[in-house]
């Protein structure tokens, strides 16, 4: 059984706060504790304001992020770590090997794609990764139940 999940992109500020707040919506009554953290996290940075918005227009509420660093005390901590690209896997392997075991694409039950960063890009991005983080996401459920 997870307990504990951790969602990691690159900035914590679009991918993996939404891959996040989903998730913890979806997982709440299970007792499961879901986090998000960044490789080159803008810390202490709220939610990008046009991720917050697409994400409030599907009833989620993302006006708490922060943007925190990823550590190897969050990768060590973490019973599931979720990544949005193959190239955030390996970054976390290298960051704390002993990890390796606890990570995978959040798209992994789905065609085990990297979901793009919409970052500095058009709203039509946005919603276009917030249907791919959201798909990601509801593939995972079956396994955490």
């Amino acid at each position: 059984m997870f307990k504990r999940i951790l969602t990691v992109c690159v900035g914590n500020i679009c991918r993996s706060p939404t891959a996040e707040y989903l998730l913890r919506q979806q997982v709440a009554h299970l007792g499961i504790e879901v986090g998000s953290a960044g490789l080159a996290a803008l810390i202490d940075r709220p939610l990008d304001e046009t991720a917050l918005q697409v994400m409030r227009e599907h009833g989620v509420d993302g006006t708490g992020h922060r943007a925190r660093q990823v550590t190897p005390a969050l990768l060590r901590e973490a019973n599931l770590i979720l990544g949005m690209e193959k190239s955030h896997l390996a970054a976390l392997a290298r960051l704390a090997p002993e990890a390796s075991g606890k990570l995978f694409l959040l798209d992994k039950w789905g065609q085990a794609q990297d979901i793009p960063d919409p970052y500095r890009q058009q709203r039509p991005a946005f919603e276009h990764v917030f249907a791919l983080i959201d798909r990601g996401v509801r593939s995972w459920l079956p396994y955490l139940q």
